[in-house]
């Protein structure tokens, strides 16, 4: 008996709610056998207090249905996911918050290619708006940390350097986004090729040296990953959250599970999963999963948070892109703007702005 004997047999128990099974996961850490004892230990994240159970009882039953086994060991880590804070609150880890700054959110993804740039600036559009309803225009900050790409300038339709006041920069606004990036800073033909420390110092400066004004929210657009840029914006600003943007199939949900792994060691709280290109809708209104089904709703499931809303494949999102106008502002009243807006709407529920 091995441990790839073990975890061969472990396929055949299904994560509760899904169809795919634990090993397919990652969530058994390890698998030992010896004098007929097999020993596995597992680490899930959940906030259902019956899947530990479930879990458990259907390891057993698989592992004693093995040859030569006479006796199971089952060590089961479970993680509560992290609850929103309350608002006035500073996350664990952070550093201190600008002045005038209510909630700060980061949006990353567990690798690239997923439309998070997309999603962070429609998703800042749209709470703009909904602001504006209320009276309060003016109060959304988009900081661009995706130091090596910054795309958010083309997204924005936004070009120029900021002007500066005294010893900080003036971000540019456009949409009722405030937007500061390094795409503002550098040529367009000039690569950023930095290390570490200097990533770190870029992000503080965007922090501490910009001048955000009062701002209800500032969404902070990372790079794919969990490197340098994560890391360094953790320790210099109190995150209420992060929300993960990921692409159905497999090949980015499991990473994208790995980056919230990572906030939630550095204890930021996970507001919810965007899923993007979630299916593609025909000219006769049929949809096709392109990449895969259910994706986002099981990464939101194994990280113990929720899903916050899936977008469709629209051709309009990605044109809105490329020519500056997002999809938000230039079509308030189409299914892509109500798709943003309504993910917009539980965001500024879930901070209780």
């Amino acid at each position: 008996m091995t441990t790839d004997t073990i975890k061969e047999a472990l396929k055949q128990v299904k994560y509760p709610g899904f169809s795919r099974d634990i090993v397919s996961f990652g969530l058994v850490r390890s698998a030992t056998f010896a004098d007929g004892t097999a020993k596995v230990a597992v680490a899930i994240t959940t906030s259902d207090p019956k899947v530990p159970t479930m879990l458990k009882a259907e390891i057993e039953k698989c592992l004693r249905a093995l040859p030569g086994v006479k006796d199971v060991i089952i060590e089961l880590a479970v993680s509560a996911a992290k609850a929103p804070p309350q608002p006035g609150q500073s996350t664990p880890g952070g550093g201190t918050a600008p002045t005038g700054l209510k909630h700060s959110v980061a949006i990353a993804s567990g690798k690239g290619g997923v439309g998070k740039s997309t999603f962070a600036v429609n998703l800042a559009c749209a709470l703009a708006q909904l602001l504006e309803k209320r009276g309060r225009p003016g109060r959304v900050g988009l900081m661009d940390c995706d130091i090596y790409g910054p795309s958010v300038p083309l997204m924005m339709g936004l070009q120029g350097r900021p002007a500066i006041d005294g010893e900080s920069l003036v971000p540019l606004e456009r949409y009722g986004v405030k937007v500061m990036s390094m795409g503002f800073l550098v040529d367009d033909n000039t690569p950023v090729v930095w290390r570490g420390p200097m990533i770190m110092k870029t992000i503080q400066q965007f922090v501490q040296n910009v001048k955000w004004g009062e701002l209800d929210i500032l969404l902070v657009d990372l790079p794919p990953g969990t490197g340098d840029a994560q890391l360094s914006l953790v320790q210099t600003l109190p995150l209420d959250g992060a929300i993960l943007v990921t692409t159905p199939q497999t090949a980015a949900t499991n990473i994208a599970r790995k980056g919230g792994l990572m906030f939630q060691k550095v204890n930021v709280p996970l507001l919810g999963v965007a899923e993007n290109m979630s299916w593609f809708e025909d000219a006769n209104g049929n949809r096709q999963s392109l990449f895969g089904e259910g994706g986002g709703a099981i990464t939101a499931e194994l990280l113990g948070t929720g899903l916050l809303g899936q977008v469709p494949l629209f051709p309009e999102i990605r044109a809105g892109g490329d020519t500056g106008h997002p999809v938000t502002v230039n079509n308030p009243d189409g299914k892509p703007a109500q798709v943003f807006r309504a993910i917009a709407a539980g965001l500024l529920t879930k901070l209780k702005i």
